[in-house]
């Protein structure tokens, strides 16, 4: 069994860790975003799937396509931001499972079965998209995962005809404490959680 990882780890990653809606001027190097794409990639998903397709938007040209399908409050910290990721699923990831899986037939349990299909792509997506924004803390990256825009129009700006669907965004960088609301409460665990 691993050790518990020290307090200062749990505080980067859970108890510190805040939702950045403002950022400092401060650039991510692309070796950065390799790095945590290169994390991420161990979250497990059913039969290795890994649906999860990533763009992240980093050129100012880029941003400005993606601006116009952003909801106008979330323009500004997406701009602000020094790169917004594009976090989307493949609806065709099983065309993969002969590699990633390789010892079962795993590409035949979704051929022609749409409803798994879109099933499994959205969930093990957003369970890469959670270790994304882990990844991310890890690395000393801040986070501001959003929703709040127009997923046809992305999709069809960025991802069209790959069969990818954006799930959601999430501006990564240094951010300005300056920012920062109170934090807001969490439930107990009594109020959210029992154990039988």
């Amino acid at each position: 069994m691993a050790d518990k990882i020290s307090q200062i780890a749990l505080d980067q990653l859970f108890f510190e860790a805040r939702t950045h809606n403002q950022w400092l001027d401060k650039p991510i190097s692309d070796t950065a975003l390799k790095e945590l794409a290169n994390l991420l990639k161990w979250a497990p998903t059913s039969a290795n799937c890994s649906p999860l397709r990533l763009v992240f938007v980093k050129k100012e040209e880029s941003k400005q396509r993606l601006k116009p399908h952003l909801m106008e409050g979330n323009q500004t910290k997406m701009l602000a931001a020094p790169v917004c990721a594009i976090l989307a699923h493949d609806m065709k990831f099983y065309e993969h499972l002969p590699q990633l899986f390789p010892h079962d037939d795993a590409k035949s349990w979704f051929e022609g079965n749409d409803a798994l299909i879109e099933e499994t792509a959205f969930r093990n997506g957003t369970l890469q998209g959670a270790y994304f924004i882990m990844a991310a803390r890890a690395i000393g990256l801040d986070c501001g995962p959003m929703s709040g825009f127009d997923n046809e129009a992305v999709d069809k700006e960025f991802f069209a005809d790959t069969g990818y669907k954006s799930n959601f965004l999430c501006n990564i960088g240094f951010g300005d404490p300056e920012g920062l609301f109170p934090r807001s409460p969490r439930f107990s665990f009594d109020e959210f959680a029992e154990i039988i």
